[in-house]
């Protein structure tokens, strides 16, 4: 680790210390409950700042950070809710049972689980494209990065769905042939 590195983690560690009680404040008056994680996701976004740099406004850039994390958030309920809005106005005969929404709720908090665990830039690159169905030379420009590096987040985020997505189906239970 860097002097350079080390001093980032120091001057965000104070952010922290300083900012960290008035962003959850804020974020109480959108949120309600739950605003403490969004609060901690923006100064672990900070902290992976790829060019640390002084910070003149922390305020407003914490609250510009915390507002894209909640749009997020909401873009990721929507779509969980059209999901299962779509899922409901199938036809009764076809429509799936209580249990098998439960189990699609599962599923999709287990995919928004996984993908919690990709790297802020790669996760935003994901979802980007998968979920706003931007071009790589559009989300290029909107993070700030290479097309090279979309390409590269890109990779990595369909590897990390595809081990979830075959983790899934080895955890599954076998179907009763019955009821088959």
């Amino acid at each position: 680790m860097s002097g350079t590195d080390l001093a980032h983690r120091h001057a965000v560690g104070g952010l922290f210390r300083a900012h960290y009680p008035w962003l959850c404040a804020r974020l109480r008056q959108y949120l309600g409950s739950g605003c403490e994680d969004i609060a901690a996701e923006a100064f672990v976004r900070l902290l992976e700042a790829p060019q640390p740099a002084a910070i003149r406004e922390p305020r407003a850039l914490l609250t510009t950070i915390a507002r894209r994390l909640i749009y997020q958030l909401w873009r990721r309920r929507d779509l969980e809710r059209q999901h299962l809005d779509q899922l409901l106005q199938v036809d009764q005969p076809s429509s799936p049972s209580p249990e098998e929404l439960a189990q699609l709720t599962q599923a999709l908090q287990g995919l928004d689980r996984t993908l919690a665990r990709l790297p802020g830039k790669v996760r935003a690159t994901f979802l980007l494209s998968r979920v706003d169905g931007l071009t790589y030379p559009q989300i290029a420009a909107e993070l700030g990065i290479s097309q090279r590096s979309v390409s590269v987040y890109m990779t990595r985020s369909e590897a990390l769905c595809a081990r979830h997505s075959a983790n899934q189906s080895l955890n599954r239970p076998l179907q009763n042939k019955r009821s088959a």
